[in-house]
């Protein structure tokens, strides 16, 4: 049975018969556990930005930045300590969050291959049982969006000015900034294209703080009084660590200073090797927003040019002006969680919402001398994760215990009381936030495949316990890596071959191989990753 009425579609300006199935509100209602506060099932708003570190939100205690809207989320609800990620990079790390299966399961296992819309996801799930869906902003999957009623995202990594949006398979430029207007877009979408007598998923991400770190008018200059001092292994050596001595994400060596630093010069002297892919981003701005973007970086490339530095000095100059526009990028982003948060609550909606704030992974903020994520190592293995329910959390919940991105889809689906298919790899984190679960994993698992490729991180794979950590790095390298978290927190010094380790080492060891058959992952499959991963590169040439 169904019933039928109009209505206005926005983007192909004409009347459409839409059908409701009655179907699904009966599946709806029944698929509600016991355990459901009420018969109503939540709402669910799961933001997400692109390469937010957790040491970029001042809940977590880093003193940085203050981020006084994001950590709302914690103060009324809960901050997870030990949020990791499967894959530190942008689309598989997404692709992870929708299937809640590790990459090598889901088939996006680097940035290079596509991503298949027609296995399921959380949201086609939560779609089939009645919830009105929405995705607004970056995905970063090709391909038309799949589990949602309304879809306006970027087009690969998005522009921060004058962004472009394809808006259900229609693509539209939208003069302004990218943050500003991924956040209207969003409260729009609440307030006026949702039907509001159903449930509602809304996942709203953000392309902030990508790279190239370009910040809003607003806050061009927010850091420039404060001198902020880099982490302590800022001038990391890489001693004992191969792999990480071959990366080439320095920011004394590898940061652009045209395409990251924002050094447009008029005189046109300063040639580097993305400086016309920067040229092409800034021509988006309109004349007046240019006009205030010069007026504030013609006078940091004069002070440049003037003055010739030493390495160090080099770096440790780089390394302000970079965090310095990370930082105030971030800052638009904390503004529209703000927004959004206002609205639930302005609109009756708080006390019935689940919102989840995070990021696709963590990032390097100068540590090991770096900027950008890929290693296991924490800063990038680590995201942040705030997560309020008035419900069922309690203000000021803390979770210390080890969750992944891979947890996202059950959590969301133990929420609507939907059951959880059994192919999903990741578990409910649920109980977790309302302090009923003690039992939980004692190791997760990560790998990384997106080489040989940008920024020259080596393959690898590896176990993290509370404690400890186990890396394997491969293909053209057959290398091992062992940290003790406890007295090592940084991971400057390898463990692997001090004996005195031994028995621990082959408990990572034996951890590693059980974690690799639980998941599904080989050897084999890792080989069979790397071939396809050749070819698409090769046919994208």
């Amino acid at each position: 049975m169904a019933s039928f009425s109009l209505k206005w579609d926005d983007s192909s300006t004409t009347w459409q018969v839409v059908a409701f199935s009655m179907l699904s509100i009966v599946c709806l209602y029944s698929c509600v556990n016991a355990e459901s506060p009420s018969d109503t099932p939540p709402n669910i708003v799961f933001i997400m930005s692109d390469d937010h570190a957790f040491q970029a939100i001042s809940a977590y205690g880093h003193h940085l930045n203050k981020t006084p809207n994001i950590d709302r989320i914690a103060k009324e609800g809960a901050l997870f300590t030990k949020g990791f990620v499967t894959n530190s990079i942008c689309a598989p790390s997404r692709a992870v969050m929708l299937t809640g299966k590790h990459c090598h399961i889901n088939g996006k296992v680097d940035n290079v291959q596509a991503f298949n819309w027609d296995q399921d996801n959380f949201a086609k799930t939560l779609q089939g049982v009645g919830y009105q869906t929405a995705l607004v902003g970056k995905i970063h999957l090709d391909g038309q969006p799949q589990g949602f009623d309304y879809s306006i995202v970027l087009p690969g990594q998005g522009q921060y000015y004058a962004p472009e949006f394809i808006e259900n398979g229609v693509k539209r430029v939208i003069p302004g900034y990218i943050t500003t207007v991924t956040t209207d877009l969003a409260l729009h979408w609440l307030d006026q294209k949702r039907d509001k007598e159903k449930p509602f998923l809304l996942l709203y991400h953000q392309k902030a703080p990508h790279r190239t770190w370009m910040p809003e008018a607003k806050y061009l200059g927010l850091f420039d009084t404060i001198q902020i001092e880099p982490p302590t292994n800022f001038f990391d050596d890489y001693e004992g660590r191969t792999a990480a001595a071959a990366q080439e994400m320095s920011i004394l060596k590898d940061i652009d200073v045209v395409y990251d630093l924002k050094l447009l010069d008029k005189e046109q002297e300063l040639k580097t090797r993305y400086r016309n892919a920067f040229q092409l981003k800034y021509d988006r701005m309109t004349d007046e927003e240019k006009a205030g973007w010069d007026a504030y970086y013609d006078p940091i490339i004069e002070e440049f040019k003037s003055k010739d530095r030493e390495d160090d000095e080099l770096a440790l100059w780089k390394y302000n002006r970079y965090i310095r526009d990370y930082l105030s990028t971030i800052q638009s982003v904390d503004d529209g969680v703000g927004a959004v948060l206002d609205y639930l609550k302005d609109n009756g909606l708080e006390k019935n919402t689940i919102v989840v704030y995070t990021s696709d992974q963590g990032f390097y903020l100068g540590e090991h001398g770096w900027f950008d994520k890929r290693y296991m190592y924490d800063e990038s293995l680590r995201t942040p994760l705030l997560m309020k329910y008035p419900k069922e959390i309690k203000p000021g919940t803390i979770v210390d215990k080890l969750v992944q991105n891979l947890d996202y889809a059950p959590t969301f689906l133990d929420y609507a009381g939907v059951d959880i298919p059994s192919d999903i790899q990741g578990e409910s984190f649920r109980h977790l936030a309302s302090g009923k679960v003690t039992e939980w994993r004692d190791a997760i698992y990560y790998s990384y495949y997106e080489f040989p490729g940008e920024h020259h991180v080596k393959r690898h794979y590896g176990v993290r316990t509370d404690r400890y950590k186990l890396i394997h790095f491969y293909y053209d390298i057959d290398e091992w890596e062992l940290y003790d978290l406890e007295v090592d927190p940084m991971e400057m010094n390898n463990l692997y071959a001090n004996e005195s380790y031994d028995e621990i080492k082959q408990s990572l060891h034996k951890r590693l191989e059980e974690l690799r058959v639980q998941y599904g992952d080989s050897d084999e499959l890792n080989q069979q990753n790397l071939d396809r991963y050749l070819t698409a590169k090769n046919m994208s040439k």
